[in-house]
């Protein structure tokens, strides 16, 4: 009778500790759908949140100029708010135009169809390698049963962030899933942190500045060609247009300029390199512009 006892306490022990694993299990899983796969080489260093602020916060997201403004870091994953964004497919073809296809879902995974106007448009959509190489921003249509829909052609392998940036109900959300491009993978490193770039033969130039994490920072840019002023047309409904990604994870950052100068304040989460994409319609043709932002703690 002892043994059988003993042999009876071993199996409820080892009873225990499956279910335990397929617990662990489930939970790695759900875990994993919610930020999407890193792939292409991208967990280095930088994909763990610097000082611990994974559910840090990013100023200035959909707040006119961002002025004091501060909201939850998005961009994270597939859910935010009771909200999910569902791809209709996670490849593409390089170099070939497909649409691409998403909705947002909400409880009981019904399509969402009423959105506020943010800018001028009802869903602004970004797409960027994980290297922060690629990137667009593009504005898609809605079908009557709620499905979004943009032509969108990735010229290179790799995984791509797809950003959908939206007000619901008077709140802003971002919601990123990933899309993927088979082939071999050139991923390239962040440039370094330059105060003047070149597009289109115009000269952009970001005002020299310290950025500290928690802190407001202002990003002023002027855009000349032979040394002259150019003339801003609007775009969006401002002078300009611009994005912030966080090097490793891609948490975003959506700001907007003060007035009729490309001038900006957003409050970087974390001490951290970030890809800032600026966009600007000048000489009757939309620009755009990156560049390499360090930002101290």
């Amino acid at each position: 009778m002892g043994i059988v006892r003993a042999m009876r306490g071993t199996t409820a022990k080892l009873a225990g500790f499956a279910a335990t694993l397929a617990l662990i299990f489930v939970g790695a899983l759900l875990i994993g759908g919610a930020f999407g796969p890193l792939r292409d080489g991208d967990a280095d260093a930088d994909a763990a949140p610097a000082h611990g602020d994974a559910m840090g916060e990013m100023g200035g997201a959909h707040g006119g100029s961002g002025h004091g403004a501060a909201a939850t870091v998005r961009g994270l994953g597939v859910f935010e708010g009771g909200l999910s964004i569902r791809l209709a497919t996670t490849t593409a073809p390089a170099g070939r135009t497909q649409l691409l296809r998403f909705r947002i879902t909400g409880d009981g995974g019904a399509a969402v169809r009423d959105f506020d106007v943010e800018h001028t448009k009802r869903m602004h959509v970004i797409v960027v390698r994980r290297d922060l190489t690629g990137f667009q921003h593009l504005h898609p249509t809605m079908s009557a049963d709620g499905e979004w829909s943009v032509p969108l052609r990735l010229t290179e392998p790799g995984t791509y962030r797809v950003f959908a940036d939206f007000s619901h109900d008077g709140t802003p959300r971002t919601l990123a899933g990933d899309l993927q491009v088979d082939g071999t993978v050139d991923s390239l490193p962040v440039p370094p942190p330059a105060p003047v770039a070149e597009v289109d033969g115009l000269r952009v130039a970001l005002a020299e500045g310290a950025a500290r994490a928690g802190k407001e920072t202002a990003l002023d840019f002027t855009v000349t060609r032979d040394g002259r002023p150019v003339a801003l047309a609007d775009y969006l409904g401002a002078k300009g247009h611009l994005v912030a990604l966080r090097r490793g994870d891609l948490a975003f950052l959506h700001v907007h300029p003060d007035a009729d100068r490309l001038s900006f304040m957003a409050t970087f989460p974390s001490a951290r390199t970030y890809r800032l994409f600026l966009q600007f319609r000048a000489e009757g043709k939309l620009h755009t512009v990156a560049f390499t932002q360090e930002v101290s703690p």
